[in-house]
């Protein structure tokens, strides 16, 4: 509402730690706080490790824009952490939905105006946008009127790697507009990715569909949060993520 798409502001933090000549193993966890929308121009991202252990690394980040009347401002904050990952016992205890394969589910037609919708395939399963915008809100039970599921996959068949996952975690629009039907302001303050995927697990995903679930959980005073999950088509967890959201009245 206020400024570039969330995930790919997100997508170049984790772009710019990867490229460092410090930093560590791979990305396992981002927290971003979009404090301000940031502007048509340059920017300035600070990173600084804040503290490199045996096997993981700590960074904190920020953006700096020149202001109309040429001063800096902070517009973006955050911390990642990093990891050099090692083979180890593991399982999933959220296992990947039962949906139709992608190519059985027609293609959303999203709206033009948006430049970022043009950058993804959406292939909606459940929860799509309101058809009417009477403020109503949902019927459906509060463990599920908040909640969507699709597949999505980069228009351009570009392949998975850790900036992309970032991005797709922002893929959901606000869960508000789902739960009251009413397109009201929204957008995200905060939001942490998890990063699960190893680089096998990218090269094995490619360019294909990843299915992408979110939920919304508390609506009050102006805020919500949403938890969401992304899986490979194959059913494997590869990043969940939550945010918190600010809404207008």
């Amino acid at each position: 509402m206020v400024g570039p798409f969330g995930g790919i502001t997100a997508a170049t933090v984790v772009r710019a730690i990867m490229d460092h000549s410090q930093c560590l193993g791979t990305p396992l966890s981002l927290t971003i706080n979009y404090v301000a929308g940031i502007a048509l121009g340059p920017y300035h991202l600070h990173l600084k490790v804040a503290r490199t252990n045996r096997s993981t690394q700590h960074w904190i980040f920020e953006i700096q824009q020149e202001q109309p009347d040429g001063t800096q401002a902070c517009v973006l904050t955050g911390t990642a952490l990093t990891a050099a990952r090692r083979s180890t016992w593991g399982v999933s205890d959220v296992p990947m939905p039962i949906v139709r394969p992608p190519l059985e589910v027609p293609v959303v037609q999203m709206p033009s105006t948006v430049e970022w919708f043009s950058r993804y395939e959406m292939r909606n399963l459940v929860g799509p946008l309101p058809q009417q915008w009477d403020g109503q809100e949902s019927k459906l039970l509060p463990e599920s009127a908040s909640t969507s599921c699709l597949w999505v996959r980069d228009s351009a068949g570009r392949a998975l790697d850790y900036p992309a996952i970032a991005a797709y975690a922002d893929i959901f629009f606000p869960r508000v507009w789902l739960r009251r039907h009413k397109h009201v302001p929204a957008g995200t303050v905060s939001m942490t990715v998890y990063f699960h995927a190893d680089a096998q697990q990218l090269n094995q995903t490619g360019g294909g569909y990843l299915l992408a679930q979110a939920r919304g959980q508390v609506f009050r005073d102006g805020f919500f949060d949403q938890s969401g999950y992304l899986w490979s088509e194959d059913g494997t967890m590869l990043a969940t993520t939550h945010q918190l959201v600010y809404f207008k009245e």
